[in-house]
């Protein structure tokens, strides 16, 4: 009877536990899409959507803007190959298709929920392509860093060449300043990077102690395995290649819609790479896709080179639904054909053992 109620008790707590965690996961995703909500209805709050409508209708070239999807589905397809690149040294070979699926599936999850794509790209690979979910963790975490450094350098050089713009930026928009100055303030921040640090630390003490590989000491290994697999690759040349094209795909996207309005379309791609640079500050804000802060940054960046500000809201509309309109597309017909595809190659796998 004991042992009953016992097991009843730890099933009904793991009840209890699974619609806590689901509950926690719905307002999260409420407050996060309600802060993106609100974001989009401050930037475009007494804006005439008629007068919007008209001009994304009969005044928007569209060959400039399914050219910029072009060069996204190119960054895309870079970021699959620079992945598998990464995962080459840990002795892993991962079908190309399969991580091209389980990154855009994690494109797409990013829409649902900030952050949550990172974890469900790695979750899915680790399925398909039994890899350890750590160790591919490891190779992502790895990735973001490699990105953030491109943007802090492209930041940089953008800050020198257009200091004027920068300045004026500031000037007109010491909110803007005043947030970047709190990020950098931010405990949770610090908190992170001394997390790391220790994870580090925990990392070589126990790789010292071979006797104690437990669970824990696991995860720690192939999570460190992955970040270190940047530094073990061979072909680190075709990496940095890759990180250089994906990056410059990007700006090349958002670049090109400034053809596709005449009111932009005489901008010289200094003002692209600085409205690009915004954006992707923008993008950083904890909404999904970047809603309502990306096209606040894009718009004041516009601002900044005499576009007024509600052509600059119009292109910021345009640019940043189209290119979520092919992840939410792509994504959704990833997560359809991802199992088809590999019941498939499941099939194959089986034809060929048998002859």
């Amino acid at each position: 009877m004991f042992t009953f109620v016992h097991r009843k008790g730890t099933k009904a707590s793991y009840k209890l536990l699974i619609l806590k965690k689901k509950i926690l996961n719905i307002l999260k995703y409420t407050a996060f899409t309600a802060l993106g909500v609100l974001l989009f209805w401050l930037v475009y709050r007494g804006q005439d959507f008629t007068q919007i409508w008209y001009t994304l209708r009969n005044e928007v070239n569209y060959f400039w803007v399914v050219l910029s999807l072009v060069f996204g589905l190119l960054s895309h397809i870079s970021r699959t190959l620079r992945w598998k690149i990464a995962l080459e040294p840990m002795g892993y070979k991962p079908s190309t298709l399969n991580s091209f699926i389980t990154i855009m599936i994690g494109y797409f999850m990013n829409l649902l929920l900030p952050r949550m794509g990172e974890f469900v790209r790695c979750g899915t690979m680790s399925k398909y392509e039994k890899i350890p979910f750590t160790k591919l963790f490891g190779t992502v975490f790895t990735e973001r860093i490699v990105d953030v450094l491109m943007l802090l350098i492209l930041t940089v050089i953008m800050a020198g060449i257009e200091v004027d713009k920068v300045a004026e930026f500031a000037r007109s928009n010491p909110e803007v300043v005043k947030n970047l100055q709190e990020i950098l303030h931010n405990p949770i921040l610090w908190i992170g990077f001394i997390v790391a640090i220790a994870a580090f630390v925990i990392y070589v003490k126990l790789s010292k102690k071979r006797k104690s590989q437990n669970k824990i000491a696991k995860i720690f290994t192939d999570f460190a395995e992955g970040i270190k697999s940047i530094l073990a690759m061979k072909r680190y040349k075709a990496y940095i290649a890759h990180t250089i094209f994906i990056w410059l795909m990007y700006f090349a996207m958002l670049y090109v819609v400034f053809f596709a309005f005449d009111f932009t379309s005489h901008l010289k791609p200094v003002a692209g790479m600085t409205t690009f640079i915004a954006g992707s500050f923008g993008m950083a804000a904890p909404v999904q896709g970047g809603i309502g802060a990306w096209h606040f940054m894009v718009e004041k960046a516009l601002e900044v080179y005499g576009i007024a500000s509600e052509n600059g809201k119009i292109f910021a509309l345009l640019a940043h639904t189209s290119m979520n309109a092919m992840i939410i597309i792509l994504g959704a017909l990833c997560v359809v054909f991802l199992p088809i595809v590999n019941r498939k190659r499941n099939l194959t796998s089986v034809e060929k053992n048998k002859s």
